[in-house]
């Protein structure tokens, strides 16, 4: 059976007048795909006015709370002993959040304790024979 991990996380949205918004996202990963990490932002925090869900690999999180990590569309680095940046670049611009480091270190470590680091692939495979197995039940 799939196991999904959420975790709320207050975070802050700097904008281009370097004003910080406030605003709650949600940290989740999934044992189906032990490998990502989704951020998800509520409506009022996107350019579209939708809800906004972003993927990146769970290794770049590990890295980016240490030292600057990524190259393209998500890129992560820490921001002093207390906050660490998530910044997100899209067709229609770019965003700019900086969340506690406590709270993604406390969400990579339940991922971890979840599908620990080198076994995603073995953890995909399971749940994948587990599921063809019992149908889904």
């Amino acid at each position: 059976m799939e196991t999904t991990i959420e975790l709320p996380a207050l975070a802050r949205l700097v904008t281009a007048e370097d004003q910080e918004i406030p605003l709650t996202a949600t940290l989740r990963c999934t044992t189906g795909d032990p490998l990502a990490v989704f951020v998800d932002f509520p409506a009022e925090a996107a350019l579209e006015g939708e809800d906004v869900s972003w993927t990146f690999a769970r290794s770049l999180l590990d890295q980016g709370l240490r030292t600057p990590a990524g190259h393209g569309d998500v890129q992560i680095w820490p921001y002093g002993r207390t906050r660490t940046v998530l910044e997100f670049h899209s067709p229609f611009g770019l965003a700019l959040l900086q969340f506690p480091t406590s709270t993604l270190r406390r969400f990579l470590l339940r991922s971890y304790e979840v599908v620990a680091a080198g076994q995603e692939d073995m953890a995909t495979v399971v749940e994948r024979g587990l599921n063809a197995l019992f149908g889904g039940v």
